[in-house]
């Protein structure tokens, strides 16, 4: 007969706490993004919610796109420039829409800003070029 874990006081605490948490599409974070494998973005670095809301409210998860400020990357559909003085950022920086994961909420840490709707709709579109929902 198998035993049934206990929840230790701090798992129950941070599970409380997750519920509390409001992550938005369209938020970007710092995350922390390691370990990874291979050509995988990794390290501490802003992340871009990209989940719609009913998930991100429910969800101890978040689906993100990583965040760059290696501006000179190969320019690709699925990148979306990101001007630092409008957004906050200390660099200009290029969201990946080709690097886009699942993490726990637990890698979030600071809110940076949240991109406005004329961003979000750029993004839209890389985002489907992406996942291939639209002929590129």
């Amino acid at each position: 007969m198998r035993r049934k874990k206990k929840l230790t006081t701090r798992r129950f605490v941070w599970l409380a706490g997750c519920k509390h948490l409001i992550v938005k599409r369209g938020d970007v974070y710092f995350a922390d993004l390691s370990p990874v494998v291979g050509s995988e973005q990794g390290g501490v670095r802003p992340v871009l919610v990209i989940q719609n809301n009913i998930g991100n409210r429910f969800s101890p998860t978040v689906i993100i796109a990583a965040i760059t400020a290696q501006i000179q990357k190969a320019k690709l559909p699925t990148h979306v420039e990101i001007d630092a003085k409008s957004y906050g950022f200390d660099r200009d920086s290029v969201i990946l829409l080709e690097q886009i994961r699942t993490i726990d909420k637990q890698r979030l840490t600071d809110k940076i800003t949240h991109l406005d709707d004329e961003m979000m709709v750029r993004v839209n579109e890389a985002l489907n070029i992406s996942l291939g929902l639209i002929d590129f």
